[in-house]
């Protein structure tokens, strides 16, 4: 849907929120008491960076702080580095059936709210009628079904197993256009490398006295992980091991501490240690069969960047990559891993004094908005929106049925959305230590009340004197 298009929209009567019945501009702006929207950009970033950064400098201090990312964060980076952007649309199958399954992902993605299928649906689809094709190989019937089935059984694990391959090839290309940016001399890989950092940098920098920033993901790609080890951040997720690490189901609250030189047996917490969960899965997350304990979920070795041959990459990616639940039913949340990850993003959204950061997620997957909804129920838990577009009408649809305004911060449209404008203009200064909040309150101090003019008299605070 074209900016026009949406811009046209309506919305629909009898919703709730306080502007309900009217009109969303493509540029939308919502921050405690700042509303601003239109079709057209603002022409000035000042008029409107005075309300948005303080607001997300305060939202940022919460005692909860969470960052949910969609693909929106990957394609603002590959943009940035002039990388290909991985193609998820649905393409019909060639084999038998093919538009049994397309009419199943079709009623998928109506089911999530997305309207048009996309990559996910099918693949979901084609899962399901494997997985019926199973059944009916295990009848041996004496009409022909059975051998029926099996034909049409291997022709589809194939065509299975060729599209998750090119989505792997997609994943990995987009991440090697990345690399290859970054990894150049000159001021546009600098630019690029200092833009995702701060960004990142934004939300992680929080006083180590603090809880963690926890992040979720939709992505399958390692773009987070990897601007957290250029930033130096150590990531903390459910996988255990250094060799082939194991993903645990344990919820054990781990952190990282660290003892002051000179000082035992008084450790603190180290700064620069955020979590991570991957909702969707990842594609170095595999499915191993074990001979004791049943399937295990391990890391594999696989580079980020890596080559389309690289030994790591399955052979059969239907069977043990792990992406693609994207749920359109309850029942496959309960499936392991998935179960432990959506606990893991319910029990960080809804609890008191919370707010949730969100960019790039579309709000086209049910069960992660069913957490977003609950969340809001509470009466001091927050959402933040930062979108490039309105994602067809899905954020409005969201905002508006929530009816919670006054808890939901809206930052949308290609302006504000824009990566390199949101961390240039928009997002509050990346600062660990305590300097920019001293410098505010000495300049508040040495400008009176009512003046413009700063004050001549320095306290003594300012002098180096007690404070």
């Amino acid at each position: 849907m074209s900016p026009d298009e949406r811009s046209r929209t309506e919305r629909p009567s009898g919703t709730a929120g306080a502007s309900a019945g009217t009109i969303w501009k493509t540029h939308r702006v919502r921050t405690g008491s700042h509303h601003w929207e239109d079709d057209a950009p603002p022409a000035d970033s000042g008029q409107h960076r005075k309300h948005i950064e303080p607001w997300l400098a305060a939202l940022l201090q919460a005692e909860h702080l969470s960052l949910l990312l969609g693909s929106g964060i990957t394609t603002a980076v590959a943009r940035l580095a002039d990388a290909p952007i991985v193609d998820m649309t649905a393409r019909s199958f060639t084999c038998d059936l093919a538009g049994v399954v397309d009419r199943a992902a079709a009623e998928s993605a109506r089911r999530s709210g997305r309207g048009t299928p996309n990559l996910e649906d099918q693949v979901r689809a084609a899962r399901e009628l494997i997985g019926g094709l199973r059944i009916m190989i295990a009848d041996d019937d004496q009409d022909g079904l059975a051998a029926r089935a099996r034909d049409l059984l291997a022709r589809w694990q194939g065509a299975l197993d060729e599209r998750l391959q090119a989505l792997l090839r997609g994943v990995l290309q987009t991440e090697r256009g990345i690399e290859t940016a970054l990894g150049r001399q000159g001021t546009d890989a600098d630019r690029i490398r200092r833009i995702l950092c701060s960004f990142l940098l934004t939300f992680a920098s929080r006083t180590a006295t603090r809880e963690r920033l926890h992040v979720f993901t939709t992505n399958y790609d390692r773009i987070v992980e990897h601007g957290c080890d250029l930033l130096g951040l150590r990531v903390l997720d459910r996988f255990v091991g250094r060799l082939k690490p194991v993903f645990r189901a344990s919820r054990l609250g781990i952190d990282l501490h660290y003892n002051p030189p000179g000082i035992r047996g008084e450790p603190r917490y180290l700064e620069g240690v955020v979590r991570l969960t991957k909702l969707h899965g990842s594609i170095d997350w595999r499915q191993e069969e074990t001979g004791a304990g049943g399937p295990r979920i391990v890391r594999a070795a696989l580079p980020f960047a890596a080559s389309d041959d690289h030994p790591e990459l399955p052979e059969h990616p239907r069977d043990g990559l792990i992406v693609y639940p994207n749920p359109a039913k309850d029942i496959e949340t309960l499936e392991y891993p998935y179960a432990e990850l959506f606990r893991d993003l319910a029990a960080a959204a809804c609890q008191p004094n919370a707010v949730i950061v969100v960019y790039g997620y579309g709000f086209g997957d049910d069960h992660i908005n069913r957490v977003l909804r609950d969340m809001l129920t509470i009466p001091s838990a927050h959402l933040a929106i930062l979108s490039y577009d309105g994602a067809s009408g899905r954020i409005e649809r969201f905002v508006e049925a929530a009816g919670r305004d006054e808890q939901i911060t809206l930052l949308l449209g290609d302006h504000f959305g824009d990566l390199a404008t949101l961390v240039e203009h928009y997002l509050p200064k990346p600062a660990i230590d305590r300097t920019t909040w001293r410098m505010v309150d000495l300049l508040n101090r040495r400008t009176p009340h009512g003046s413009g003019e700063p004050s001549s008299r320095l306290d003594e605070s300012e002098q180096g004197g007690p404070e």
